[in-house]
């Protein structure tokens, strides 16, 4: 349906495998093994990327916010690791190819205007996220308190292989003033100081009302925002490139 209104690319976000892994009962369920669910569990997953896909998305983002989450319901890490090797084991299926195309959302909450685990730190999710194999991350940090430690440990923990993108959150949808351009490109500018331009690109946070049933965003303000980002990326582009040329030239 999107793809009937643009012809620009269309990124899909869908839900992640190791979210819906908990909707199995610790009881288990009758004739129905634990192992047969997360089987099929895979299988619908791998389907619905692939849908997406072939409907046209130039990129899927698979939403993994439970990721910070579990980290504050299993502190030992022991919960995150099942869901990092649940989810590898959906993008196990996949082509490197196609592995260019799908990517991996993390956020701290933001539905209603409120967070789940901005408490946890970014520090215990970060290393185990980037055993992930997609090859687009999505991650929150506008909101963050101290954006310049988060980035660090993205340089840090960040893969050697150079088809790896980062799309660092600029924008704070929960926050009801509209950031300036200037301020988006300031924080790209920020971003740059720590992460290869060929592998940096620019999101938004958590907290665009993507449920019917949440009014806490209007579209307006939605909107606002997302210009905003555009037109900051732009500028922060336009002032990398200048740097960038006037190094070339004095070298």
């Amino acid at each position: 349906m999107a793809r009937q209104l643009t012809n620009l690319p269309l990124k899909q976000a869908v839900i992640s495998a190791s979210v819906l892994s908990l909707l199995y009962p610790a009881a288990g369920i009758s004739g129905y093994s634990h192992e047969t669910f997360i089987a099929e569990l895979v299988d619908e997953a791998v389907t619905d990327i692939r849908q997406c896909l072939a409907q046209g998305a130039d990129s899927v983002q698979i939403d993994f916010t439970e990721g910070r989450l579990s980290l504050k319901l299993d502190p030992s890490g022991g919960l995150l690791d099942d869901f990092i090797a649940l989810n590898n084991r959906v993008l196990s299926h996949f082509s490197d190819s196609e592995l260019v195309r799908i990517g991996v959302h993390v956020c701290p909450g933001g539905d209603r205007d409120a967070t789940h685990s901005a408490d946890v730190d970014y520090a215990g999710l970060l290393p185990a996220l980037f055993r992930l194999r997609v090859k687009r991350f999505y991650l929150q940090l506008a909101s963050e308190k101290d954006p310049e430690r988060v980035l660090r440990i993205i340089r840090q923990n960040l893969p050697a292989d150079q088809a790896v993108k980062v799309f660092v959150g600029v924008i704070d949808p929960i926050n009801p003033a509209v950031e300036t351009p200037e301020q988006v490109c300031e924080r790209v500018l920020q971003a740059a100081e720590y992460l290869p331009l060929s592998q940096l690109g620019t999101t938004d946070d958590c907290g665009f009302s993507p449920f019917a049933d949440d009014a806490s965003t209007s579209r307006d303000l939605a909107f606002e925002k997302i210009r905003a980002r555009v037109e900051g990326t732009l500028m922060a582009a336009g002032k990398l490139s200048a740097k960038l040329n006037t190094r070339s030239q004095t070298s």
